[in-house]
């Protein structure tokens, strides 16, 4: 392999490239159709790139288009996708935060070099153990739902349950019914373990791994893994509770339940906005006050180095710090007795300022090619972006120009953020020499 491109921001979107293309040839077989005529180029190639960027938006029905091959090939896609990134990113991301110093050979070393506070094989061990144990769980629960409530055939429920599991906890948001979750909207035993394991793949493993290692010892937790969880808390309740509010009325969606079908998918429309792309309730009719709740919560996201996309809660808080530490005057961002470091700060600011601008030109873009109103045109942007694969129905009715920019925008969205955080992290170096220091005016 050249030189050049064994440094990870340049190897990771490759081989995201890479998988992409595999799969859109795979899906263009015509076993991979339904019909039994291979799919066209660019059906192939968005349903490949949703798949592989954990996204879930698809311009074609996933159950009703895609036979059972082209459907195992989408979930091998997406579990491709979610394991690949979730390890190579974890690695990443602990390595940076430990401050050791990595060369052009760091992907091909990560496998065989240890870290600071675990062995790398340690914590690919954890990802693949709660990987596996997670999906095998949540599908066993699915699984036994659909065929004793629902009275589907066993191998037939196995294989849904498995399908709903697997993109769940990989937040990829495709489902093997062509409402998504809908018809499940009032049942907690098939929501509620699809929450589990979006919320769990989503939390990141940097963070499962320092709680394995000391659970009950939340001094010990570093300040990154306190973040994600206490944002992550916040993000819950505080998005469940803006849904309720907003929507404890509307007929549409939350307003024909009782109680607890109110309280049971106002949390997973919360959670699912976290980049999960399930629906359980219909986006397109809900209030625009709701809408602005979806586009904040999209664009954070998850947790760093997790299925997620979006900005990552971690990145918001610390930007968050900085502007807390300017109101009171302080020189450093702090919080729970620690420091954020300059650099880190630098780099939040990179990474929301760069989503802000791909968001905005995009969806300036998709409205010169369609003629849908700007607030559907922004939500289908910010979902493919932070890879949430959320959508208010327009996905399907896009031009092959409308489809080629989302394309890009869910690639952008799931390689970007994490190459762009970690070429920031590995590049940093001083000067031997400093500018003199001059105040532009803000403000």
């Amino acid at each position: 392999m050249p030189r050049t491109l064994q440094h990870p921001a340049r190897l990771v979107p490759l081989a995201f490239l890479l998988v992409i293309l595999l799969g859109t040839a795979l899906l263009m077989l015509p076993a991979a159709r339904a019909a039994g005529s291979g799919a066209p180029f660019l059906t192939a190639l968005f349903t490949a790139t949703s798949a592989v960027c954990v996204t879930g938006l698809v311009v074609q029905d996933t159950p009703t288009y895609w036979s059972g091959f082209g459907q195992a090939v989408i979930l091998g896609l997406f579990q491709i996708g979610g394991f690949g990134i979730m390890s190579g990113a974890t690695l990443l991301g602990l390595l940076v935060t430990r401050r050791l110093r990595l060369g052009t050979r760091l992907i091909a070393q990560a496998e065989t070099r240890s870290l600071e506070l675990g062995d790398v094989v340690t914590v690919l061990r954890l990802v693949l153990v709660v990987t596996v144990g997670m999906e095998l769980a949540t599908g066993a629960a699915l699984a036994a739902r659909l065929h004793l409530t629902y009275g589907e055939a066993a191998g037939e429920a196995v294989w849904h349950g498995l399908f709903l599991a697997v993109s769940a906890f990989n937040n990829a948001g495709f489902s093997v019914y062509s409402d998504s979750v809908m018809r499940f909207a009032l049942d907690p035993l098939i929501l509620g373990p699809i929450m589990a394991a979006v919320i769990l793949g989503g939390i990141g493993f940097p963070v499962l791994h320092e709680l394995r290692r000391a659970p009950l010892w939340p001094a010990r937790w570093s300040l990154h893994s306190k973040l994600t969880l206490w944002g992550t808390a916040v993000l819950l309740l505080g998005g469940t509770a803006a849904i309720l509010a907003y929507e404890w009325s509307n007929p549409a969606t939350l307003g024909s339940f009782g109680l607890a079908g109110r309280l049971l998918n106002a949390a997973f429309h919360a959670t699912i906005l976290r980049t999960a792309g399930f629906n359980a309730l219909d986006p397109g009719a809900m209030r625009q006050e709701t809408f602005l709740i979806s586009y904040a919560l999209m664009l954070i996201g998850g947790g760093s180095a997790s299925t997620a996309g979006g900005v990552k809660v971690t990145t918001l808080l610390v930007l968050a710090l900085v502007v807390w530490a300017e109101i009171r005057g302080e020189p450093d961002a702090t919080a729970f007795g620690r420091r954020v470091s300059r650099e880190v700060q630098r780099q939040a600011l990179t990474v929301v300022l760069l989503t802000a601008i791909l968001v905005g030109v995009a969806a300036l873009a998709l409205l010169s090619v369609t003629a849908f109103p700007l607030r559907d045109v922004l939500f289908e942007v910010i979902s493919a972006s932070a890879t949430v694969g959320l959508s208010t129905g327009i996905t399907g009715d896009l031009p092959p120009a409308g489809q080629a920019i989302v394309i890009s925008l869910m690639f952008l969205g799931r390689v970007g953020t994490t190459t762009v955080a970690v070429g920031l992290a590995l590049r940093s170096h001083q000067r031997p020499y400093r500018y003199p220091e001059e105040r532009p005016i803000v403000g």
